[in-house]
């Protein structure tokens, strides 16, 4: 037996010293030499108003610099596959681990994406049916929705010995994909009635789709291609010029001496609107696109995406289209029940990944739910689940929000895991509003004070108790408590909804009140967007505003996304007697040097690529003969550098008053978003501001009803009261508003809610209370009533 001769506790080893992240002169985006010493083995929380710097210090910096330097591990040929990252600008990072990043982006809406595919349990149960399903058909490819079945046979050319040498050869792949809607579940539909009004000749103007005019080159096609007679009602139409009209392949037709194509309008449609991606197109058109193109499930798979063979093979009845179906809590059970020895790893892991989902509180959703229908919670707690089970130690986790679409029930649960990831010995960093989440930290940094230029700065660092006590924003706004409001708004008329039965709501009928704010809540997963996307959003005079990212190059910025620049060219334009385009960094007025970016970027193949300001315009933007014009004594490029408040301020009055500008800034003002530069590129801001951005372009719509999906998704406490505020004066100018929420500050203000419950998937999808919330917290009968009673102080 060894005996130890000292009794003291031995010296700290060295190697145990380094037990702080340090950053030291961080100045990504609007970071002002900001320097911070972070605990490692710890769960820090960064807070701070939208738009302070949180995700330009956490993401921008830590964890951008701890990927980089992963990656440049790897040999030059792999780096050379993977995305380049510059190194942040930061003057010290010491002290860092493995960065796992679990951010808000939406998963990618590719109609092949499930929750299945997404997760590998796909993959999983693929080869579980490939082994066990009976009858056998085939390897785990046979079961996959995204390989289509193949054969061929033919003659192969080899070089032997110096001599050419025919051999024949056959192939075949067993695919699992539908021939009918190559695995993708639904077939569309072009609904006839909106491409032309058939009582109506097309001289009459039947053709009802955008920018077809019979005045222009369409007008001279369609009289002239001898095909049907333009004079006669489409109504009337033998079958032969219907079909003309409608599908005919491309045909050269020569009119007035010019050789010009003529198409069926189907085809054409395909390929001008169809091909492209529905949220770039233009409003006018992404809405008769939305109307026109209707989508039916397919009728040979069902709607499972699988062939015939692939849903004839079964596991005790059971085929893979089954168990996709099924909610996955149901799903882990009937795992369970397999008692397979062949098989056992696999049973094990993907029994250990369902429970997973059960766990983080996603056990209502089935595997063939499309993955770009989830919500922003909801695809990052998916993402979340393969890093439950992880025996890896030391690792830094990012999470971006994590409460994000979490009804206050289940955050208890979220920092439960978040807690438990801590204590495995990892490093855990959360950027976090919700008090409830900031509240289990054990060491905090505030950034501020304000947002934007006014932000940047570190305001705040220590313990939770110490933040309440500081006097920083989040400081002051920590233990905010709303209040039910004495008195709620008189409802104007209803919103029926009637027999809605979309995803796992069963047969609802519920009248939603207009003219009033409303507040629609619920677990996650209760069915609060099926019931309004599913049943209102689609309707005339509905204007929906979701939390899909925005789509935007790094040449899009505030002004080109809300349509700002074109009233700022047309005055510049007037003023000086040039053309608008002249205006535009990318049209003709951009420099020729960087073609308008302001930077020249040099691809350094595996190594990240170097962006230098452009010697030419010095980083303006523009050709050097635009910016002697100018317009209220501003050139186009000083205009491009103010924020909101400024520009609000120089279109509003004196020699530049451009009233179209001013009431697009005068919008993006009441959204909180007056910090903005209004040529900062889109790329650079944080998702509470894109929504914000979103918010304010659809508040011009002509709409009567405005649906908010989450809007107080990044918002900070303090920015909750001007949402609120905003949501107020839209009511007040006549407008119904009806926003899915978890915040219980909106619910507190809303004038009507409707609860949804009692709990998630099949457990859910009923309404389980409606009326005021001075009511809801009286009866307390729903979770949310409870929460919200505990919020009020009731």
């Amino acid at each position: 037996m060894a005996t130890r001769a000292d009794t003291q506790s031995p010296a700290l080893h060295i190697a145990d010293s380094h037990d702080l992240i340090r950053v030291h002169g961080a100045r990504g985006n609007n970071l002002k030499d900001v320097s911070v010493e972070i605990p490692k083995r710890r769960l820090t929380v960064f807070t701070g108003v939208s738009g302070s710097g949180k995700s330009s210090l956490v993401f921008g910096t830590i964890a951008a610099e701890s990927q980089r330097l992963i990656n440049e591990t790897y040999s030059a040929f792999v780096q050379g596959f993977m995305p380049t990252l510059a190194r942040p600008e930061v003057d010290i990072l010491e002290g860092l681990t493995t960065a796992i990043i679990v951010d808000q982006e939406r998963m990618g809406a590719n109609p092949r994406s499930t929750v299945g595919t997404v997760t590998d349990v796909n993959a999983m149960l693929r080869i579980l049916f490939s082994r066990l399903g009976q009858p056998h058909i085939g390897s785990p490819q046979a079961f996959s929705f995204n390989v289509a079945s193949i054969s061929g046979s033919g003659a192969v050319t080899l070089e032997r010995a110096g001599q050419s040498v025919k051999e024949r050869r056959d192939f075949s792949i067993t695919g699992g994909m539908c021939p009918h809607c190559e695995g993708r579940g639904s077939v569309n539909d072009i609904d006839l009635t909106q491409l032309y009004d058939d009582s109506k000749s097309i001289n009459e103007g039947a053709i009802t789709i955008p920018g077809y005019s019979m005045d222009g080159w369409y007008g001279r096609i369609f009289n002239g291609c001898g095909f049907f007679d333009p004079d006669k009602p489409i109504g009337k139409f033998t079958e032969r010029e219907l079909y003309d009209l409608l599908h005919k392949e491309p045909t050269k037709i020569k009119i007035d001496g010019i050789n010009l194509t003529y198409e069926g309008l189907i085809p054409k449609l395909q390929k001008s609107m169809l091909a492209k991606d529905v949220d770039a197109l233009q409003p006018h058109i992404r809405a008769f696109v939305e109307r026109a193109v209707t989508f039916t499930t397919c009728p040979e798979c069902d709607g499972t995406r699988l062939n015939e063979v692939a849903r004839s093979s079964k596991i005790r009845g059971i085929s893979i289209a089954d168990a996709c179906a099924m909610q996955i809590s149901d799903l882990a059970e009937w795992i369970r029940g397999l008692d397979e020895p062949s098989v056992a790893p696999l049973l094990t892991a993907l029994g250990e990944t369902l429970d997973s989902f059960v766990e983080i509180g996603l056990g209502y959703l089935s595997l063939d739910r499309p993955s770009g229908t989830l919500s922003g919670g909801e695809a990052q707690r998916t993402k979340m689940i393969r890093h439950l089970g992880s025996s890896l130690t030391d690792v830094t986790y990012v999470f971006d929000e994590p409460t994000i679409g979490l009804h206050p029930h289940d955050i208890q649960r979220m920092n439960d895991l978040l807690l438990r990831l801590r204590d495995k010995g990892n490093t855990v960093l959360v950027v976090e509003h919700k008090p409830e989440a900031i509240a289990i930290a054990d060491h905090v940094v505030d950034l501020g004070p304000g947002a934007g230029s006014a932000g940047g700065e570190v305001v705040f660092e220590g313990t939770v108790d110490g933040l309440r006590a500081s006097n920083t924003l989040t400081g002051r706004h920590l233990d905010d408590r709303a209040s039910v409001k004495p008195s709620v708004r008189t409802p104007s008329g209803v919103l029926e909804v009637r027999g809605a039965g979309t995803h796992n709501l069963q047969d609802v009928d519920v009248d939603i009140p207009l003219g009033v704010l409303v507040v629609v809540t619920g677990v996650a997963g209760s069915g609060k967007s099926s019931l309004i996307h599913g049943s209102v959003s689609g309707r005339d005079g509905v204007v929906s505003i979701d939390q899909g990212a925005i789509r935007g190059s790094r040449r899009s910025n505030p002004a080109t996304y809300t349509g700002l620049l074109d009233p700022i060219r047309k005055a510049f334009a007037k003023a000086n007697g040039v053309k608008p385009a002249l205006f535009s960094a990318n049209s003709e007025g951009a420099c020729p040097t960087c073609n308008g970016a302001g930077v020249i970027y040099t691809d350094l193949a595996m190594m990240a690529g170097v962006a230098t300001t452009c010697e030419e315009c010095e980083g303006k933007r523009f050709q050097a003969s635009v910016l002697e014009y100018h317009f209220g004594g501003k050139d186009i490029s000083e205009v491009l550098t103010m924020s909101v408040a400024e520009a609000e301020e120089f279109f509003g009055a004196g020699a530049a008053r451009t009233p179209a500008a001013h009431k697009i800034l005068e919008r993006l003002a009441a959204v909180g978003l007056g910090y903005l530069t209004i040529g900062q590129p889109l790329t650079t801001l944080s998702g509470g501001e894109r929504q914000r951005l979103k918010l304010a372009t659809h508040m011009a719509e002509k709409g009567g009803v405005y649906v908010l999906d989450e809007p107080t998704t990044g918002l900070h406490l303090a920015d909750v009261e001007q949402l609120l505020g905003l949501l107020d004066r839209l009511v007040d100018s006549g407008k119904s508003v009806i926003v899915i929420e978890h915040h219980q500050a909106v619910m507190a203000h809303a004038d009507w809610i409707i609860d949804l419950g009692p709990g998630a998937g099949h457990d859910g999808g009923r309404i389980v209370f409606e009326g005021t919330p001075a009511e809801l917290v009286a009866a307390r009968s729903t979770l949310t009533g409870e929460h919200l009673a505990a919020y009020v102080g009731a």
